[in-house]
């Protein structure tokens, strides 16, 4: 179907379902984080764990990507992956990192910027422990982010490690996977408004503290 770029630009649409004042926000990011997490949860967000995770490359160049907020802790937001991954040398490189929660159907986006570091073994065993068994597979036969002939190069991996663990249900999590923890300094939380005039309130971390401002939209 041929797309008409007028068309492109004339999407559009007016954001009427709330606001966002000062007086309402939490005392820090996380409690309020959590407050709107849970009203995505009651609303039937689609996958709203998921999040936009934006790191620097070698090549100097930013790269994003969906990835999946597996737990809300006390000083920051925790995902998975392999550490040989793009993203995972891309951290090991640099610290600095983003984060990025779309939720449509409430109108509403939160930014994330900060630092990220590996999370202790314990929190990545046990959370590698409580995936389905051909998740873990999986963990094991994708060589991510590198280049592979073909998907039958993939399959024939997994049928390898499924005949390997295929007697026990204890599957070892792989030395090169495990968990990241994202530490915030700034977290802006965006609520749509008409006219373009949205709400933007933000948090940073400044003198052992969390500091609160509006921005102009």
């Amino acid at each position: 179907m041929a797309i008409d770029h007028k068309d492109i630009a004339a999407i559009r649409e007016d954001y009427l379902k709330d606001s966002l004042s000062e007086e309402h926000m939490s005392a820090n990011p996380f409690e309020q984080f959590e407050n709107w997490f849970g009203q995505a949860l009651e609303a039937h967000v689609i996958e709203p764990n998921a999040m936009t995770l934006s790191t620097l490359g070698e090549d100097g160049f930013p790269a994003s990507r969906i990835v999946l907020l597996k737990d809300i802790k006390l000083n920051g937001f925790s995902f998975f992956t392999n550490y040989q991954s793009k993203k995972g040398l891309d951290m090991e490189g640099s610290s600095k990192v983003s984060l990025l929660f779309f939720w449509p159907e409430l109108q509403r986006q939160v930014r994330v910027e900060g630092l990220v570091e590996r999370l202790c073994e314990e929190d990545s065993n046990e959370y590698y422990a409580s995936r389905p068994k051909g998740s873990r597979i999986g963990a094991w036969a994708s060589p991510q982010s590198q280049v592979i002939p073909n998907r039958e190069f993939l399959e024939e991996r997994v049928s390898f490690y499924e005949k390997k663990f295929k007697d026990t249900e204890i599957v070892p999590r792989p030395e090169f996977w495990g968990g990241y923890l994202v530490r915030p300094l700034k977290v802006e939380f965006w609520q749509g408004r008409s006219s373009r005039l949205h709400d933007r309130i933000t948090y940073v971390w400044e003198a052992d503290d969390w500091v609160i401002n509006r921005l102009a939209p």
